[in-house]
């Protein structure tokens, strides 16, 4: 069954305890094995921590402790540093290398308490050469540019949430291709 619900409903589902964000968290999954061979959304994803994350989301929830994204399932586009994934930025130069720390946003996340599912596939370096990534709705296609691992899964129903960036137009500038 495909994720459609928004991270507003999700939220108040998981408060009001008619959902845990480890069954949330396991029906994501569960959609990720079944339609990941088909979309290619994924850079790297581990069950078992995404779960594990879950069950923790799950306490702080009953404890009345949860932050604003508390047990909700978030998948982060592979340019984005984690501490616990590897970042390889699309490229085969990179693909596995652990960086050792979280970016900015992905630290803001987790200290609202998403549940942070892995990394999404990028093109190269978010500018170049397209990712295995297809359009869940049309899989002769391509779902687009740089965040396409990112849509790809909100729009295939995942994650119902997923980081992405708008980097070509800064790297055009940073390059001089274009003048402001």
């Amino acid at each position: 069954m495909p994720i459609t619900w928004t991270a507003q409903q999700i939220r108040s589902a998981l408060l009001k305890r008619e959902l845990s964000a480890t069954e949330f968290t396991q029906d994501c999954l569960d959609r990720i094995q079944q339609r990941e061979p088909i979309v290619g959304a994924w850079e790297s994803l581990n069950p078992d921590r995404a779960l594990h994350q879950a069950k923790e989301a799950d306490v702080a929830l009953t404890q009345s402790q949860s932050g604003l994204l508390q047990g909700i399932p978030i998948a982060i586009k592979d340019i984005f540093a984690t501490v616990d994934y590897p970042t390889g930025w699309g490229t085969p130069i990179h693909a596995g290398k652990w960086l050792g720390y979280d970016a900015a946003v992905v630290e803001r996340l987790r200290s609202a308490g998403a549940i942070i599912m892995g990394k999404t596939v990028t093109t190269e370096y978010a500018t170049a050469k397209a990712g295995k990534t297809r359009n869940p709705h049309h899989p002769d296609h391509t779902p687009g540019g740089s965040s396409s691992g990112s849509a790809a899964a909100v729009a295939d129903g995942m994650v119902p949430v997923a980081i992405g960036s708008q980097t070509l137009h800064y790297w055009r500038l940073r390059a001089g291709w274009l003048r402001s």
